[in-house]
């Protein structure tokens, strides 16, 4: 039902799947005719056991909505899990970088590129600022195709989570990078046969996210950044975060996120309210700052 009627992602699948193992395994007689009860002691279990908020929770989720699947079908009157408690669930703020560090590790792979202007170096160019232009999920980035970004469009349209679909701009110099890459592709007959933007000798025909994230840490090395603060979530989050910073609103960022639901976007409020402050004290009549400079 959750793939075939909700489109859920491949993940979101898999994360089902583990819970219902988990729940199963506690119970040991089955989990169709479990008891509200019995599921209180799971989460009690889980709780003791040291399981995280984020996982806790979605564990309690995935129970009510397998109940009520359950209920639906006719398999059950009732729903156990329905009044059963979410354990706390704080979202941590999102890693980020700022706008001083993206623009090094820019000019680094720029770098690499002029250094070396080889197929390689501009794949990586092109990648990274398409990255930071679009705020791409790695998974979005990486199974790109060559007709996404045709003709130097300035809208990407690009498939997410579930089959859902998106417009996302990309700016100018994304697509000038993403330009010279193309040209010096074409000229590699092995790559320039595949529909992939990102091709690669990998199983499945374009570079890993693997190996982008090998070469992101790479990169973050000579840009004099430490490595384990870089991967490409991280700038999908400089991405959202710099926009908001500079005038963006929360909903515009959600779209171009590709984010079902605008909670998922709320972490980056904090945001928000950064910028409101700063209006304030570079704005208002009664602010030091305004005091000063009259």
């Amino acid at each position: 039902m959750l793939a075939a009627e909700r489109g859920a992602a491949q993940n979101t699948l898999l994360a089902y799947r583990r819970d219902l193992a988990k729940l199963s395994e506690f119970l040991k007689t089955g989990i169709a005719p479990a008891t509200a009860e019995d599921l209180r002691r799971f989460v009690q279990t889980e709780q003791i056991a040291g399981v995280g908020g984020a996982t806790a929770a979605r564990r309690v989720s995935t129970m009510r909505q397998f109940y009520r699947f359950l209920q639906d079908e006719g398999e059950r009157e009732d729903n156990p899990a329905q009044n059963i408690e979410s354990p706390s669930r704080t979202r941590p703020l999102p890693k980020v970088l700022s706008e001083a560090e993206v623009d090094r590790l820019l000019k680094a792979a720029h770098k690499r590129a002029a250094d070396r202007p080889n197929l390689r170096n501009l794949r990586l160019v092109a990648m990274l600022e398409t990255l930071y232009a679009t705020g791409l999920r790695v998974s979005e980035l990486i199974t790109l195709s060559k007709e996404t970004v045709a003709s130097g469009q300035r809208m990407l349209l690009i498939r997410g989570k579930g089959g859902r679909e998106r417009m996302v701009p990309i700016g100018q110099s994304a697509r000038k990078a993403l330009g010279a890459y193309l040209d010096v592709l074409a000229q590699h007959p092995t790559y320039a046969r595949s529909n992939w933007l990102f091709p690669s000798n990998a199983r499945d025909g374009y570079l890993t996210r693997v190996r982008f994230f090998q070469i992101l840490k790479e990169l973050a090395v000579e840009a004099d950044i430490p490595p384990e603060r870089i991967s490409a979530h991280v700038l999908r989050h400089a991405f959202a975060t710099h926009l908001l910073a500079n005038g963006a609103d929360l909903r515009s960022v959600q779209k171009m996120l590709g984010h079902a639901d605008i909670s998922t976007t709320q972490i980056y409020t904090h945001v928000l309210e950064e910028r409101k402050q700063r209006l304030v004290q570079e704005l208002h009549p009664l602010s030091e700052k305004q005091s000063r400079e009259s």
